[in-house]
């Protein structure tokens, strides 16, 4: 295989790779350049709906629990959860894993009226009693799509009662808007009733006795004292997280068969989808790095549903970052619901363990150790909420586990995730040493013979089918075979698949800062600097790591190439070699523009550690004068 065939397999399996994410990527570029406030505005907040500022405090009251995990504000609208906000890992916070990302800052610095916790006004317990009081100015992550304010504190969207999580939905729309009455309020539980003509319902929140051991878990009962017919339980709708500039959200549940847990992805839908006939363990709603699992203890209704909400009906915080200029459109951002049927029977308390939070490996071992039955010795199997995300998972998820592995080890040592990912890069290239030193031998062999193809295909070039039969002749006299010079490439590609999926899917990554102010979350691009308005194909922020990788793959292309050095010996067939090479460096440059940092990272010391070695292995044979043969 020569130059150009091996330069085409490559361009064809990045291809494969990358396809879906550049159309990604050249729709946002589309958008951004459309200038589309009025739009934005109509989708967030119409004008004729929006409620006065007191709306939120006069028809409903919020009350706050909270610990060292979660912030959860519940409603007497509906006595469900409005808001649950997880604090950020600060010196204060400890025990907090989430970490500050660019949006977080954005919002803070440039949408504080959007970055309090809670957004309203609500009661928290001090010195035995309920106190009204604002909230905090940042350090929170909100983990559902909330109500949406404006510059001056108008409402320009309410999240509608229904769609709060853990809200009680029917046919009958009353219920969920019924009026609820706080009965009980505690430091770690809070109990609500409400009454119609046919029911009562009381609700209970409360935090598990021992929270060390129960993270980012708390528990949720429901009683039902009447016509519990047609009621159904909502999970609410998670934050878009962007993931590689993406949307990312993922539904799963758990089921047991043949005394198994078995876990079942569910397809996004487009409108309403029925399970009718499963009974799942749990339920995990997802936003790709965090989100929640319903886990119900007791037996509930039967089967579940799956609702998709529109981006305007349940808009995400970034539709308002530079709406003017439609960065974020509402509508491209739908949110995911699911209801599970409360069981009809009179007077039966339904309890709910709920997880809302970071999806990481060790925090979900804890709490299947916490949970694990002693008598029948199930586990709730959280830890299988876990998936890596991608198209091509199926193929990649062993090496991005085998590669998260290698990571982890690093990182106990190193404490740092991007030095990991390098120390990473220099393992994958020791362990494929002989394979890329195999390469780089029949590469230099290719050279040495180089003018004797030149020749033959000058002397042939009237003739195609003869030159290339002498051209294998050659080789076949030389001992050179070159398809050996294919075989690393091809190994490199699944693993550089593994690393992006690895850094799409493992939230020990996100938020992870490598260099303070230019690589601040290995998940996302690097940022050397931003501006305002929206520019084709940059965007608003300007990453140096794609060009560097650019740069690195060109000089090693110019010191691996078997062509000649002199332009004039050049024949049209190498010359079209060299312009594929100068087309696959802008091809990768383009490509990994908008892709993670910690990607190009992985990927830059990996082409690095490849012009090393070539540079050690000519310098070996040039000094031992060594004469290679390849078979």
């Amino acid at each position: 295989m020569d130059k150009r065939s091996i330069l085409f397999v490559i361009i064809l399996s990045a291809s494969l790779f990358f396809v879906n994410q550049w159309f990604d990527s050249k729709d946002k570029q589309r958008k951004q350049t459309a200038i589309a406030q009025k739009r934005v505005e109509q989708q967030i907040a119409p004008a004729a709906a929006a409620p006065q500022p007191s709306s939120p405090t006069t028809a409903q009251q919020y009350y706050v629990l909270e610990n060292a995990y979660q912030q959860i504000v519940i409603s007497t609208l509906g006595g469900a959860v409005a808001e649950i906000n997880l604090p950020l890992k600060t010196e204060k916070e400890q025990k907090s894993i989430v970490l500050p990302i660019e949006f977080d800052r954005t919002m803070e610095k440039d949408y504080p009226y959007n970055d309090y916790y809670p957004s309203f006004p609500s009661y928290v317990l001090k010195d035995g009693q309920a106190t009204l009081q604002e909230g905090s100015l940042g350090g929170y992550y909100p983990l559902l799509r909330r109500s949406i304010l404006g510059p001056n504190n108008n409402v320009q969207f309410l999240t509608p009662a229904e769609h709060y999580a853990f809200a009680t939905v029917s046919s009958d729309p009353t219920i969920a808007k019924l009026s609820y009455k706080v009965t009980s309020y505690e430091k770690d539980l809070i109990q609500l009733e409400a009454s119609d003509s046919y029911r009562r319902i009381v609700k209970t929140y409360s935090f598990p006795a021992d929270k060390t051991d129960a993270p980012y878990c708390f528990d949720l009962s429901i009683r039902i004292e009447g016509d519990a017919r047609d009621v159904w339980i909502t999970t609410g709708v998670p934050e878009v997280e962007l993931i590689s500039d993406n949307f990312s959200p993922s539904l799963k549940y758990l089921l047991q068969r043949n005394q198994k847990n078995q876990v079942e992805n569910i397809s996004l839908p487009k409108g309403s989808t029925a399970f009718t006939s499963v009974n799942p363990t749990w339920l995990s709603n997802s936003n790709g790095f965090l989100g929640l699992i319903v886990n119900p203890l007791n037996e509930m209704g039967s089967g579940f549903k799956v609702q998709t909400l529109s981006g305007a009906s349940a808009p995400t915080r970034l539709s308002i970052i530079d709406a003017h200029y439609d960065l974020y459109p509402a509508d491209k951002y739908p949110g995911y619901e699911i209801l599970l049927p409360l069981k009809n029977v009179s007077s039966q308390t339904t309890t709910i363990r709920v997880f809302a939070g970071p999806y990481e490996d060790t925090i979900f071992k804890r709490l299947d150790t916490t949970f694990i039955d002693p008598t029948t010795g199930s586990d709730p199997s959280y830890i299988s909420a876990l998936s890596f995300q991608g198209w091509f998972t199926f193929i990649s998820e062993p090496f991005a586990k085998f590669l998260f592995i290698l990571m982890k080890l690093f990182y106990k040592v190193t404490s740092s995730w991007g030095i990991s990912i390098i120390l990473l890069t220099i393992a994958l290239r020791v362990m494929l040493y002989p394979l890329n030193g195999w390469s780089i031998k029949s590469s230099l062999r290719m050279q040495q013979i180089a003018p004797q193809v030149t020749a033959i295909q000058e002397k042939y070039k009237k003739d195609p089918k003869r030159a290339q039969l002498e051209v294998v002749a050659l080789y076949r006299e030389k001992g050179v075979n070159p398809l050996t010079g294919c075989f690393p490439i091809l190994i490199q590609i699944p693993f550089l698949i593994g690393m992006f999926d690895l850094l799409k899917s493992a939230f020990d990554l996100r938020g992870a800062t490598f260099i303070p102010g230019w690589i601040n979350n290995l998940t996302s691009p690097d940022i050397v600097f931003s501006w305002n308005y929206p520019i084709i194909f940059f965007g608003t922020d300007f990453h140096l790591l794609p060009f560097l990788l650019g740069a690195v793959m060109y000089c090693q292309q110019k010191f691996s190439s078997p062509l000649p050095k002199d332009k004039k010996l050049l024949t049209d067939q190498q010359k079209q070699q060299k312009m594929m090479g100068n087309i696959m460096v802008i091809v990768f440059t383009v490509m990994f523009y908008h892709f993670p940092s910690g990607l190009n990272l992985y990927w830059l010391s990996s082409m690095a550690l490849g012009i090393l070695q070539q540079w050690f292995t000519n310098k070996r044979i040039k000094n031992t004068s060594t004469t290679i043969t390849i078979k």
